[in-house]
């Protein structure tokens, strides 16, 4: 008899999708844990959740930024992986300098978030009673930050080691804990008093502080994770691995800053456009952001699977990698778009009734804005994945420019210009994130395409981790 021969390209998509899965699902969860807390802070009236809105948009420049830094773990473990399967102290040495540099950055940021309302009223000239209810809030969401980071570089471990689903079961269980503290301190049940706006930053804080408790007490007690002893010497530093994470993660989040920031000057500009623009831009970018997260977690798995191929030097397997992951999410994101075009009105209904007279300019507008999404929704995909593939590869900084011309550069000159200097309107500014977006998915994929020749992941694994 004669053995089946090996099937490489199935395996792999094979590998994709079973990594991918458990990643896209925690990055579903984790969104609606701000839904969750918006939701019930809507409740209290609009002026709170402005506040809300506010305060928070200002933690989340710190936040992203932090997670940008954190995932620098991912392919720098992926890669020792590759390299050696069964090294542990390195492993470990990076997983806990990264978490030096999450403690590092916090410091700073605490004392300027402490600051909130100042840079509210004097910096962003927001109104003074809603500053000082966002800078309330933000005193006690801040406290938060430290361990969601910490978390997020614990599931970076388990992303890495390819066993994702245990970071899924720590973020459901987020997702119920927020819930329930913010049922509890928002409203004050139980016999806790009503601490509005304040209880939702402390129900986060206090989510937060326990998801990370939770996911260490896995990577401590769980069996894949025991002999790593992550946790072991936490005190000794490991200078040159310290910098190292740096230097990967930095430009990482200042990519993430480009692309978030992009998105928050959309919002001021539809607001110049007027209410219904910036109501119809609210729907399509939360119908948006929800089908996104699939290709984030594709992008996730991506970096995780090429950064092994790259660790052992498998030239073929690191194309292999990419391309399966690409294709996976550019798959899902051509069936989202074309959703998007066939039934508008289907998904603009789950968020608001679209058979009310008074929402009809909206639900118009809102269904244009879905049928330019239909193309940012393919270029999108393209653009986070391709970044994925490379920084399996440990290329980042190339692609941090390449963000900041398609974002700053391209999307956002070439929206304002169509809105208002054509005459488009929201689909204008629209318009322009999509060319924006395509521009960054060309440069990406072109870079990717050109990895062999530019000697892109041709070093060992101990580029970024060994002394």
């Amino acid at each position: 008899m004669t053995s089946t021969p090996p099937r490489p390209w199935r395996t792999e998509f094979a590998a994709t999708l079973k990594l991918a899965w458990p990643l896209v699902a925690t990055n579903l969860a984790q969104a609606l844990v701000g839904a969750t807390d918006v939701a019930m802070l809507g409740r209290l009236g609009s002026d709170t959740l402005a506040a809300a809105t506010l305060g928070l948009n200002l933690y989340l420049v710190f936040l992203i930024f932090g997670m940008g830094l954190t995932t620098a773990a991912v392919p720098m473990i992926a890669r020792e992986r590759g390299a050696r399967p069964h090294a542990v102290r390195d492993i470990r040495r990076t997983v806990r300098q990264t978490i030096w540099v999450a403690a590092t950055l916090c410091l700073p940021s605490w004392i300027v978030l402490w600051n909130a309302e100042p840079i509210l009223v004097h910096l962003l000239d927001q109104d003074p009673l809603l500053a000082h209810e966002a800078a309330r809030f933000v005193r006690a969401v801040m406290w938060g930050m430290l361990p969601s980071l910490c978390f997020l570089v614990l599931r970076a471990f388990v992303a890495a080691l390819e066993k994702p689903a245990w970071s899924l079961v720590v973020m459901v269980g987020l997702l119920v804990v927020n819930a329930g503290l913010n049922w509890l301190l928002i409203f004050g049940h139980a016999g806790l008093p009503a601490l509005g706006l304040l209880g939702s930053g402390m129900a986060s804080s206090i989510a937060n502080g326990l998801s990370f408790v939770a996911m260490a007490a896995v990577i401590v007690y769980a069996r894949p994770f025991r002999r790593y002893r992550l946790l072991g010497r936490f005190w000794r530093a490991d200078w040159p691995r310290y910098r190292a994470v740096w230097t990967l993660g930095l430009p990482i989040a200042i990519t993430l800053g480009f692309e978030s920031t992009v998105f928050i000057a959309a919002v001021f500009l539809m607001g110049l456009l007027g209410t219904v623009p910036l109501a119809a831009h609210a729907i399509a970018i939360q119908i948006a952001s929800v089908t996104f997260m699939v290709p984030l977690g594709i992008a996730q798995a991506a970096t995780v699977r090429v950064g092994l191929a790259s660790g052992r030097g498998d030239r073929a397997g690191i194309g292999r990698a990419g391309w399966a992951a690409f294709a996976i999410g550019e798959g899902f994101m051509v069936l989202t778009a074309t959703l998007l075009i066939l039934a508008p009105q289907m998904l603009i209904g789950i968020i608001l009734d679209v058979d009310a007279p008074a929402n009809a300019p909206v639900v118009a507008l809102a269904i244009s804005l879905l049928a330019v999404a239909a193309v940012f929704q393919v270029v999108d995909g393209a653009q986070v994945i391709g970044a994925g593939m490379l920084r399996g590869l440990g290329d980042t900084k190339v692609p941090m420019l390449f963000a900041a011309i398609g974002y700053w550069g391209i999307g956002i000159g070439v929206g304002a210009w169509l809105a208002f200097g054509r005459g488009w309107g929201g689909v204008g500014i629209w318009t322009g994130l999509a060319t924006g977006l395509a521009v960054v998915s060309v440069l990406m994929i072109a870079r990717w395409q050109a990895r062999e020749r530019l000697g892109l992941g041709q070093g060992s694994a101990g580029l970024f981790v060994r002394q």
